[in-house]
């Protein structure tokens, strides 16, 4: 195991600090130029993918981030999920900015664990939540278990969250995301040995570091071609050369979440 794995889930403290405490992150790969918060992207807003949640506290401080995929139903990773229960979590969509006060708050009523998920570096990183209410929100498409073609070497897949701008480093106020070209299962073996899982995880990012998710990014969406794809999993640090973000192979769980969503 490596020295910094990071899972990447933000400690929930108080808005103006959150995201700056974290505990797990992603992986790190990609490119460019100075680090910014989901490293190297820009800012985005919710009315541009208005299916991308924050996963709160009860007060409502962002710590991981999850993927609308049908009015009641969210998809993140299960390492999110860990010690949290219906009371502990609330969901909010609409919401650019971590500050604001608008959007839609819903309570959540089941969390749905993947049953072997034990640690982010043994697979079954997968979750799904059921909200009390619907959320008013268009929904994201996901993967089926045929899909596996997406996950082409080179394909060009877009991250979304408000993690930290560098590895332990602050959080980003307003929603950001980027592009990261996914890896061959090959590369990331070479990057992280047996704790990459094929059957279970996908790589993305640039052997060059630059571009990549970040502790707070944590169970949001890796998206190629619009369809939800992946789950931000782990990885070394942050943007790290040859160390790629990895993601969860949501082709390989998409039964379990379809079976979750018609629960």
């Amino acid at each position: 195991m490596f020295g910094f794995n990071r899972a990447k889930k933000a400690a929930a403290v108080g808005v103006a600090t959150a995201a700056a405490a974290a505990t797990a992150l992603l992986g790190a790969p990609s490119a460019v130029a100075a680090p910014q918060p989901i490293v190297g992207g820009t800012t985005t807003t919710t009315t541009a993918y208005p299916f991308m949640m924050q996963l709160t506290d009860a007060w409502q401080n962002q710590f991981c981030g999850g993927t609308l995929v049908s009015p009641t139903k969210v998809v993140t990773a299960a390492h999110c999920m860990v010690g949290e229960t219906t009371s502990s979590v609330r969901v909010v969509g609409g919401r650019t900015y971590l500050n604001g006060t608008n959007g839609a708050v819903r309570q959540v009523s089941k969390i749905w664990i993947h049953p072997g998920y034990t640690g982010t570096t043994n697979g079954d990183d997968v979750a799904v939540l059921t909200l009390s209410s619907s959320m008013p929100y268009t929904t994201a498409s996901y993967v089926s278990s045929s899909d596996t073609g997406v996950y082409a070497t080179g394909a060009t897949a877009r991250i979304l969250g408000w993690g930290t701008t560098s590895s332990g480093g602050s959080s980003s106020n307003q929603l950001r995301t980027a592009t990261v070209p996914i890896m061959s299962d090959s590369s990331c073996a070479s990057s992280y040995g047996s704790d990459f899982i094929a059957s279970d995880m996908v790589c993305a990012g640039y052997t060059s570091g630059g571009v990549d998710t970040c502790q707070g990014d944590s169970g949001g969406p890796l998206l190629i071609g619009d369809v939800l794809a992946g789950i931000t999993s782990w990885g070394k640090g942050c943007a790290a050369p040859g160390y790629p973000g990895v993601y969860t192979r949501l082709t390989t769980f998409s039964s379990l979440v379809t079976a979750q969503i018609n629960s």
